[in-house]
């Protein structure tokens, strides 16, 4: 049975590798996200290496979401976050309105 660690953000660390954690991420924009630990670092096993925060803190987090390389790939275990919709811009036509200056008459201030 696999370990749930709780977290507000995106973390893969070194200490966790092989321990068979499952990751429930509530990022602050409310979407939620469950991953396995072990599959994500597998996927990002090569970059990370090759990143300073690896090196020096054998630790990387994402705040915001998940990085992108681990989405929609068998790490991600649930997740709530909504699909991204297309949209398509309608463009209107509009009346162009030209402005004309009207002169008002300012009343005279006696000082």
């Amino acid at each position: 049975m696999s370990n749930l660690l709780q977290s507000k953000r995106f973390v893969l660390r070194q200490s966790l590798i092989g321990k068979d954690t499952n990751v429930e991420v509530s990022f602050k924009n409310g979407k939620s996200v469950t991953y396995s630990h072990d599959k994500a670092f597998e996927i990002m096993k090569t970059a990370l290496e090759a990143m300073n925060c690896w090196e020096k803190y054998k630790s990387y987090t994402a705040t915001n979401n998940v990085p992108k390389v681990i989405r929609e790939t068998e790490a991600i275990i649930s997740s709530n976050q909504t699909e991204v919709e297309t949209t398509t811009d309608e463009v209107v036509e509009t009346e162009v309105v030209e402005e004309t200056e009207l002169e008002t008459a300012t009343p005279e201030v006696a000082f």
